[in-house]
């Protein structure tokens, strides 16, 4: 079953070249903190090129139960009119985040510090997933937190009444866990220092600096330390939001292992924290080029061409990269598989707690198309067939999560034989026209009878 309705199989067959211009959706961290920045602020925020998945309407609708209006003007145009930092309301009715770990961990920390009680739950996937690296700096602050075991949704926030600013240390590398805290701190008397081991995705940190907040970010060589200046009156923006980098990957990758492909893909945002993918490729030696590259809302931005790669070669991938690629990591699999020799990718232990476990998702998936995975708890390996080279003629298990569906559906393309995945409803939650998008291009996708 999918997360919202019946299970929706789908298989992908062997194409000839993928060609054409692919205008993928806007970016969905940014679509996320669009909306919930938005609502902190007293006044109307107009957002353009909003990501229009399912995870993003559902933080929309969020916003909504606290309070601020959400108005859809147009295809990828929206308002918010916000209520303040500590203007939430308390909801009538428990927010549902669908399939959404980003907007369920970032809505949660948007309202710990005011003194207010809201019910969070979702799909399945999202049920299973754990709230507690997000509850337990959340209690710093001052909030409750009632879940079920292991810190599981649905799960009950009573917000902090009167919070103080704290100092925290991310204790793993997760974006999600770092801007809880700091849209936690937005609402907490005086100053909170937020500590990095590892940089993540700096989203948060930009918005909150255009949208008027005091916030520093200092590189001491060993940490990243943010700090941040709580009670402001964030200011309303006009945001438009470039598309995202995370949906870029799928035709990227699948002109990459398919023969005579050249695909171009616009105005992508190419965060530093989030291209670590795009680096990789490259080094594996795809023929991946930036053209026109520009700076957009302050965010760096490109078109990127590529073309079909036959002689790329497995690397061992950096572990510091992990965090500015860690959902790219399916995907990169698949590219892999394609590649001569061995990719290793080590330190990406967060991918067994994203919406599925991914390591043991894409690694049973890929054995069952042919190709040979070892694992590990922090770590995987994928040995190379080459340009068609893999087998395919299997079906994967998407276990709810968008990007292992996307991933293997890629997979097919360039395959022996079709792919199929048992679930492709999950994709609507950040890609909903990729179907189209890729038959456009010359992909051979088509739904099979549940």
């Amino acid at each position: 079953m999918s997360g919202h309705g019946a299970a929706q199989p789908m298989t992908s067959a062997p194409c000839g070249p993928l060609t054409g211009t692919a205008d993928v959706p806007g970016d969905k961290s940014i679509s996320h903190r669009s909306f919930i920045l938005g609502a902190l602020c007293v006044g109307e925020t107009r957002i353009t090129g909003l990501l229009e998945g399912q995870d993003v309407l559902d933080t929309g609708r969020a916003m909504q139960a606290f309070g601020a209006q959400v108005i859809q003007h147009g295809a990828g145009d929206w308002s918010v009119h916000g209520v303040g930092v500590g203007g939430f309301g308390e909801p009538e009715n428990i927010i549902d985040c669908g399939n959404s770990g980003t907007g369920v961990r970032l809505i949660m920390g948007a309202m710990a510090t005011t003194p207010i009680t809201a019910t969070f739950t979702g799909d399945a996937s999202l049920n299973g997933r754990p709230m507690g690296r997000v509850t337990d700096p959340m209690a710093l602050f001052g909030a409750q937190a009632f879940g079920r075991a292991g810190g599981r949704l649905p799960m009950t926030i009573v917000g902090a009444r009167d919070a103080v600013g704290v100092e925290y240390t991310v204790p793993m590398p997760s974006a999600q866990v770092k801007s809880a805290v700091l849209l936690a701190a937005l609402n907490a008397r005086g100053e909170t220092r937020v500590i990095e081991r590892e940089a993540t995705r700096d989203h948060t940190e930009r918005m909150l600096a255009g949208f008027g907040a005091d916030i520093a970010v200092e590189d001491t060589g060993k940490d990243r330390v943010i700090t941040l200046q709580g009670q402001p009156d964030l200011q309303p923006q006009t945001i438009a939001v470039p598309r995202d980098p995370s949906s870029a990957a799928f035709p990227v990758c699948a002109a990459l292992i398919v023969e005579g492909s050249d695909v171009l893909v616009p105005g992508i945002g190419l965060n530093p924290t989030r291209a670590g993918l795009f680096t990789t490729l490259r080094e594996m030696g795809a023929d991946l080029t930036y053209e026109n590259e520009r700076v957009e809302g302050g965010e760096p931005v490109a078109d990127l061409r590529a073309r079909f790669s036959p002689d790329m070669k497995g690397i061992a991938v950096p572990p510091a990269r992990a965090a500015s690629m860690i959902d790219e990591y399916p995907i990169l699999s698949i590219v892999a598989a394609f590649a001569e020799g061995v990719t290793d990718m080590q330190g990406v232990k967060e991918l067994r707690v994203k919406e599925s476990d991914r390591i043991d998702a894409m690694a049973k998936g890929l054995r069952a198309a042919g190709v040979t995975v070892d694992e590990g708890e922090d770590w995987w390996k994928i040995t190379g067939m080459g340009p068609k080279g893999v087998p395919g003629g299997a079906t994967a298990e998407a276990r709810l999560d968008h990007r292992i569906a996307m991933s293997f559906l890629i997979l097919g393309m360039g395959a022996q034989q079709a792919m199929a995945v048992d679930d492709a409803g999950p994709i609507a939650t950040s890609f909903p026209i990729f179907q189209g998008l890729m038959g456009a291009l010359g992909a051979d996708l088509r739904p099979l009878d549940g």
